[in-house]
């Protein structure tokens, strides 16, 4: 993040990220494997950076469903549903003829005694909040918020896997299964106004395996890059905890094998030994960008960052906030192995697969029906000078 717009809030959004990474880090006998899609990353132009925050939980951008519900629960107990509380259609069209209004009052009052049915079997779970991924009907919001319970509708499947994670709840598809040990439970659940919006916060979960980052800005633009480099953040950690292992930043280690490769290129003979020689030269475009891009001489700085390898200095490489070649453990400037691993064997399969192509076939775009082809039978229009065909001769001679 020092190079990014966000340096100087670096140390909150890396203390943020970390955090994040090492919540929903799961171990997998010696090594760790961390699933980046358990951190949701919400964004909201308004404030500045420094108003960014993590939550020991998940965030909605949606609102309560109805305005008589509390906009608090603490010590909540979730119910994580993803049927509708509403009367579904039936698959098979059918009519129903009602001929006097005490048959409609019948008709509606079933309707309700099916809705207060599917609450009635939430309330005797004990739940104080209820997510639905699905809709929730007017009758039910009713008795929901009658019972003070809290209900959020159209919640997106991602999101609701998420809550099951950071909560501990069980998503019930069929409300007659709900049972208590399926209730989730966090700290708090509570409505928020965000800026213009109205967002559930639920959070205070113990040990969850879903946390949101909360990441705040001054305009849509800074918000969209604390975004953007929170990314790439949350991928370095996730890769250091999966494989454990960095090397030197600032280019050094793309020189120090660089310098090794010309000195091996030396021993062969013929063609393979321009080849190495290439792949050497491949490598030190990594700390010839580097110096550019901080301003300095690329020729001097990489001629002063070979005679400082070729010595055993194999921790020198180039810091660009201080335009000066450094040591990089010294700085601090580390990188993943995983990461340079990654790039050396794309960048060679990929000239590998650019060498492999023999030929590039390229088809012209159509030219049309030749001049003079107007008003005859289409395509016939001056058949002498069709091509490979040498000229018609005079088929009036040939009779």
């Amino acid at each position: 993040m020092q190079t990014k717009l966000v340096r100087k809030d670096s140390d909150l959004l890396s203390d943020m990220v970390v955090s994040a990474v090492t919540s929903v880090a799961r171990k997998d006998g010696k090594r760790f494997a961390v699933d980046v899609d358990d951190i949701k990353v919400e964004k909201k132009a308004g404030g500045s950076v420094k108003d960014s925050s993590i939550i020991q939980g998940i965030v909605l951008d949606k609102e309560i469903v109805n305005n008589s519900m509390p906009e608090r629960i603490n010590n909540a107990k979730i119910a994580l549903i993803n049927s509708p509380l509403e009367i579904t259609k039936t698959e098979t069209d059918a009519k129903i003829n009602i001929s006097n209004p005490q048959q409609l009052r019948s008709f509606l009052n079933e309707e309700h005694r099916m809705l207060k049915g599917m609450v009635d079997t939430i309330l005797e779970t004990e739940a104080n909040v209820v997510l639905c991924q699905k809709g929730i009907d007017d009758m039910a919001q009713h008795y929901l918020a009658k019972a003070g319970v809290l209900a959020v509708r159209r919640i997106k499947e991602s999101d609701l896997a998420k809550l099951a994670r950071a909560t501990g709840a069980k998503i019930t598809t069929n409300l007659n299964d709900l049972r208590p040990k399926d209730l989730g439970t966090a700290e708090l659940v509570e409505q928020r106004k965000i800026e213009e919006d109205k967002w559930v916060f639920v959070e205070g979960c113990k040990q969850p395996k879903a946390v949101t980052l909360l990441l705040r800005g001054g305009s849509q633009r800074v918000v969209d890059e604390v975004e953007r480099s929170v990314h790439d953040a949350i991928m370095v950690v996730r890769d250091v905890m999966e494989e454990p292992t960095v090397v030197a930043g600032g280019g050094a280690p793309e020189t120090y094998v660089s310098t090794k490769i010309r000195t091996w290129a030396k021993s062969l003979v013929g063609r393979e030994q321009l080849a190495a020689e290439k792949f050497a030269d491949a490598l030190e475009v990594i700390p010839l960008t580097l110096a550019e891009n901080a301003g300095m001489d690329p020729i001097d700085t990489l001629t002063a960052l070979r005679s400082k390898q070729n010595k055993g200095e194999k921790w020198t490489g180039i810091d660009v906030m201080a335009a000066q070649i450094a040591d990089m453990k010294a700085s601090d400037i580390v990188e993943p192995l995983s990461v340079k691993n990654q790039v050396v064997s794309a960048a060679s399969e990929a000239a590998c697969m650019i060498l492999r192509i023999d030929d590039v076939v390229a088809a012209a775009k159509s030219a049309g029906p030749p001049p003079g082809a107007e008003g005859g039978m289409p395509g016939m229009g001056g058949m002498g000078g069709m091509p490979g065909m040498g000229g018609m001769p005079d088929m009036g001679g040939m009779m």
